[in-house]
């Protein structure tokens, strides 16, 4: 039940992550998913079958734009890259998240009695 309650609340987020990942400049996809996994400290590792589907909507969205390129072990790999789009995009996902995170923990922290 927890996996569930991971890759849902995931589903919601993913786009936000992988903008988040290519802040800093082009990325592949396997780039973007490692980033994902060594930034959150394994806690959360993204499919293939979800990444490269995201990863395409996002393109279509025109929040980021791929091109092809050679990857560090010197294979064929698209690099994706954040549009001036995507920075919007990203700027508005990370307050809406942090506005859902503050009234998430106002209701964690508040005291039961109060109810």
């Amino acid at each position: 039940m927890a996996e569930k309650r991971k890759a849902d609340l995931l589903q919601g987020t993913l786009d936000m992550l992988i903008l988040k990942s290519l802040i800093e400049g082009p990325r592949h996809g396997y780039g973007v998913a490692k980033w994902i996994q060594v930034t959150t400290k394994n806690a959360l590792l993204i499919e293939e079958g979800s990444l490269y589907p995201a990863l395409h909507r996002m393109q279509k969205r025109g929040w980021i734009k791929s091109e092809w390129g050679l990857s560090e072990s010197n294979r064929r790999a698209k690099y994706y890259e954040l549009t001036s789009p995507g920075r919007t995009q990203l700027k508005s996902e990370v307050q809406a998240w942090s506005h859902l995170v503050d009234a998430i923990s106002l209701v964690l922290n508040s005291n039961l009695a109060e109810a």
